[in-house]
C-alpha cells in the first residue's frame, strides 16, 4: 500500500508540473496576444495617416488640374500681339491646326488618361494644344504628355523606335531620303 501512495505522489506531482507548465504557456500566449493587439492598432493608424495623405495628393492635383484648365482657357483666348510679316503669313496655318482641336471648357473637369499603349496615345492626342515629352536616358523611359480639350493624355513607355526616329532626323537634317540610310557603319 505503501508504494501505491508514492506513485500517486508522483503521479500527481508529474500532474501539478504539466498544469504548472501550461499555466506558464497560458500567460506567454497572452502576452503575444496583447502585443500583437498594439502592432495591429499601430498599423491601423499608420493606415489612416496615409490614407489622408492620399486624399491631400488629390486634391493637389485636382487644383492644379483646374489651375491648368483655366490657363489654357486664358491663354487661348489671349489677345493677339502684333506679330511680324512672317509670322502673320503663317497664322493661318496655325489657326487651322488649332481649330481641329476642342476647346478648353472653362470650369470643366480634366481628365487625365494614361495610356500603356502608344498607338492608343497616338490615336487619342493627335491634334493635340500641346505636347510635352522628356526621355530618361539612365531609364531607357520616353514620356509624353498631350493637352487636348479638358484631357491630359500621357504615355510612358520604353523607346523601342529610336533608330527610326534618328533616320528621319538625319534624312531631314543632311536632306537625304531615309531610303539611303542604313543602321550600322562602313569597314574596311
Amino acid at each position: 500500500m505503501a508504494e501505491n501512495l508514492g506513485s500517486k505522489d508522483r503521479s500527481l506531482e508529474a500532474l501539478d508540473f504539466i498544469i504548472n507548465v501550461l499555466k506558464e504557456h497560458e500567460q506567454n500566449l497572452d502576452e503575444s496576444i496583447d502585443e500583437l493587439a498594439t502592432v495591429i492598432e499601430q498599423i491601423g493608424n499608420t493606415t489612416d495617416g496615409l490614407k489622408g495623405k492620399v486624399e491631400e495628393v488629390e486634391e493637389k492635383i485636382n487644383r492644379m488640374q483646374k489651375e491648368v484648365t483655366n490657363l489654357i482657357g486664358y491663354l487661348s483666348n489671349a489677345p493677339k500681339k502684333a506679330l511680324p510679316a512672317e509670322v502673320k503669313e503663317q497664322e493661318p496655318q496655325v489657326q487651322a491646326a488649332i481649330s481641329v482641336s476642342p476647346t478648353v471648357v472653362q470650369g470643366g473637369l480634366s481628365v487625365i488618361l494614361r495610356c500603356k499603349h502608344w498607338a492608343d496615345f497616338q490615336a487619342l492626342a493627335m491634334h493635340a494644344q500641346t505636347l510635352f515629352f522628356s526621355y530618361k536616358e539612365n531609364e531607357k523611359v520616353f514620356q509624353v504628355d498631350a493637352l487636348k480639350g479638358n484631357q491630359i493624355i500621357m504615355y510612358t513607355g520604353a523607346f523601342s523606335n529610336f533608330s527610326m526616329i534618328l533616320k528621319a532626323w538625319l534624312s531631314r537634317q543632311l536632306e537625304i531620303t531615309e531610303e539611303n540610310i542604313l543602321e550600322g557603319s562602313l569597314d574596311k
